[in-house]
């Protein structure tokens, strides 16, 4: 299974800047904007599910994001406004859909031809369903919710009028979704405050002893890391609910470094048990802080995603996981290097992530088959 290009693809992300015509006193990125869409996503996921009494399908809020993810990699250089254009004019946006798919295609190519399916009805807007919704609802919360970042900067924001009224015409495609109310002006204020918390792992920076090119932090590391276990969960041809925990456990994995910052793995190793001391200040500190923004019925799984996260059992494959942190890792190690960032740290991190992964296939996903592609490339 070659998926090298996808899994490099993802990255291009972390390098993608928002908002890049206006003056602005923080970094947004794609892949930081990504990452809190889905824990957005989440929250109004499970929101649905308590206002409606059944569960959504969280395979297609996962695949939604996911697809719209790799779309809008492809269409970096478009903005917003003139896609919204091009979609008025059906033939036009089908042609720039077709452009889009012919560029995903080989990315996903050795994921199956049902996996192939499903992306490309994806890309040309063939379904709308209420998983789909919710995921376009989050994309524009937190579309709302950098706007905001920005105009309470006191920067002047070209056109401000005019793209805060077309937040709110694309929200307002959205309103008769119960879920989203939980979230609007008057809505759950402890549920805002947990999607605000998530947003500011996007400002907490890997690495952040180092100069690396493309940074990324720890909320996009979070994301590729849900985007990974994803992917091999379903080349590992996982059920629905392992594949669905393990996306979640990606994408919640590093939530209690919000509340420790991130602690890189020298310093962790350097006093014994200062690891696990970690561990047990972030539960704690999660007890006290996180859990009692969300409702109660969902801090079992929350629990499942956060504590003891590269454990395996029934409904998880935490070791999976954990190969798809070291792969981000790793990854991240590689692209510094190959943008001409060289440092013994990144160095090490390459060869001793290598090293660890020699002979390694986890649910029978060949890690090091992957390590060497990145290796020859």
């Amino acid at each position: 299974m070659d998926i090298n290009l996808l899994l490099l693809k993802i990255y291009e992300a972390a390098g993608m800047q928002r908002w890049n015509d206006q003056i602005r006193s923080i970094e947004f990125t794609e892949l930081d904007k990504q990452a809190h869409k889905m824990v957005a996503a989440y929250v109004l996921g499970k929101c649905q599910e308590e206002i409606e009494g059944h569960r959504i399908d969280w395979i297609k809020v996962i695949e939604a994001g996911f697809f719209g993810f790799l779309k809008r990699i492809i269409l970096t250089d478009l903005k917003p406004p003139l896609i919204y254009r091009i979609k008025e004019d059906r033939a036009k946006y089908q042609k720039l859909n077709s452009w889009v798919f012919e560029r995903v295609y080989p990315l996903v190519n050795s994921l199956g031809g049902e996996f192939i399916e499903r992306i490309k009805e994806y890309i040309y807007d063939k379904k709308d369903c209420l998983e789909t919704r919710i995921v376009n609802a989050a994309h524009f919360y937190i579309t709302e919710w950098e706007f905001k970042i920005m105009s309470e900067s006191g920067n002047r924001i070209f056109l401000h009028e005019e793209i805060d009224q077309s937040i709110k015409r694309e929200k307002k495609k959205y309103s008769n979704l119960e879920c989203l109310k939980s979230l609007e002006e008057n809505g759950n204020k402890d549920l805002k405050q947990f999607l605000n918390i998530a947003g500011q792992l996007r400002f907490q920076q890997r690495w952040s002893h180092l100069y690396r090119i493309p940074r990324t932090s720890v909320l996009g590391h979070m994301l590729i890391v849900a985007i990974y276990s994803y992917i091999f969960s379903y080349a590992a041809g996982f059920n629905r609910e392992r594949c669905i925990n393990n996306y979640y456990t990606g994408l919640f994995h590093d939530f209690p470094e919000v509340l420790t910052r991130d602690v890189i793995n020298p310093v962790k190793k350097s006093v014994e048990g200062l690891d696990g001391l970690i561990k047990e200040y972030e539960m704690q500190e999660m007890e006290k802080r996180i859990y009692k923004l969300i409702p109660e019925s969902w801090h079992k799984d929350m629990r499942l995603f956060t504590e003891n996260e590269f454990s395996d059992n029934d409904i998880r494959d935490g070791s999976l996981v954990k190969g798809a942190d070291d792969l981000a890792a790793y990854m991240e190690a590689y692209l510094a290097l190959k943008n001409g960032i060289r440092n013994e740290a990144l160095l090490n991190a390459r060869k001793n992530l290598r090293k660890k992964y020699k002979n390694s296939i986890i649910a029978g996903i060949d890690f090091e088959k992957i390590y060497a592609g990145f290796e020859k490339g």
